[in-house]
């Protein structure tokens, strides 16, 4: 029997990406875990616009926040999103 594809969360995922900070933000973390002042500095956005903008991707479960002493740690948790990131990075290098 065939697997029905659910379209509607696979545009919600694709939304919640589709921001060139979430991008860039995802692309960090799949180098590295971590925190919203590292990724603020690398960047050179505001804390509350970083913060923003992982709210929206843990919201839609791409990444996942953990706890480490006084600072959250960040990671790509969607097996999905990290193939999309990989293959738009090895296309931007072409």
């Amino acid at each position: 029997m065939k697997e029905k594809i659910d379209y509607e969360e696979i545009s919600e995922v694709l939304k919640a990406i589709a921001h060139p900070v979430r991008l860039q933000i995802l692309a960090g973390l799949l180098e590295d875990e971590c925190n919203v002042g590292k990724i603020q500095d690398t960047l050179g956005l505001p804390q509350s616009t970083v913060s923003q903008h992982l709210a929206i991707l843990r919201r839609h479960k791409i990444v996942k926040a953990r706890r480490e002493g006084v600072k959250v740690c960040y990671q790509v948790e969607s097996p999905v999103v990290k193939k999309i990131i990989k293959l738009l990075a090895q296309e931007s290098k072409k």
